[in-house]
């Protein structure tokens, strides 16, 4: 039998009139990428809102490891190992990639990020050197001194991808990670989130790019006007006809 990770079982999540989530049902299994696709609308952020508790469902349910994190609070969730890297990098700009990696790395140890002064916890030897182990792993170590404000987009995206996996998350939920990226960038963030893949780690993708979701995901479940219509390995949905009518107006993925 599967071992799941997540589980969100039987979830509504509704906004006025507007029904996002319809009685979504999500299994997460140990160890592989899943990817969550569909067109604008479909619900994919809300439920990635629901997993990580900035939004609590009108009812269902979503466990993590077996225990129940629906109504936890997002930094209550975050400490129990499920880490959001957004599709907006969220970075402190006007500190240095190597002061930004060990910012979470600090905050896992204390409990939070409410924590004073910086400049005396930033000399912590320790955690220097997690965080340059985290830089040279995502490639930006020859930038560890630069300014995060002047980084590409891409480069912003693999800092903030180091925030997250620095954590030592136990499952990663990443919206969107190669939006707005050249084809470079992207290439280049595939090869890091296969060798992240390589390593076990359980992984949650929101994506559009269907190169990258077929480049990277076990298993990919389809929302459609906050309804799942398909799920099933990359050759079952991309043979879908469901799909291709919902996601791409009938064309073939």
């Amino acid at each position: 039998m599967a071992d799941v990770v997540l589980h969100v079982k039987d979830v509504f999540k509704s906004f006025g009139g507007l029904r996002a989530l319809n009685n979504v049902n999500l299994a997460i299994e140990r160890g592989k990428t899943h990817a969550i696709i569909g067109p604008n609308g479909a619900g994919k952020s809300t439920l990635l809102n629901a997993i990580i508790g900035r939004l609590v469902p009108d009812s269902g349910s979503v466990t993590f490891e077996g225990d129940s994190i629906t109504g936890l609070q997002p930094y209550e969730i975050n400490q129990k190992g499920v880490v959001r890297v957004f599709q907006t990098p969220e970075i402190f700009p006007d500190l240095s990639l190597l002061q930004n990696v060990m910012i979470p790395v600090l905050a896992k140890r204390e409990g939070s990020f409410r924590f004073n002064p910086f400049a005396r916890l930033f000399e912590d030897k320790a955690v220097r050197e997690e965080a340059m182990r985290m830089l040279e792993d995502v490639g930006l170590q020859d930038q560890s001194h630069r300014e995060a404000a002047n980084l590409s987009r891409g480069d912003k995206r693999r800092l903030e991808m180091a925030m997250g996996l620095v954590q030592r998350p136990r499952l990663l939920l990443l919206d969107e990670p190669t939006a707005g990226m050249s084809r470079h960038d992207t290439n280049r963030t595939i090869d890091l989130l296969q060798e992240v893949k390589a390593r076990g780690l359980t992984k949650v993708i929101i994506e559009h790019d269907m190169h990258v979701v077929f480049s990277l995901a076990d298993r990919i479940t389809v929302l459609a006007q906050g309804t799942i219509i398909c799920e099933g390995t990359p050759d079952e949905v991309r043979g879908n006809p469901k799909v291709q009518e919902a996601y791409l107006g009938g064309a073939h993925l």
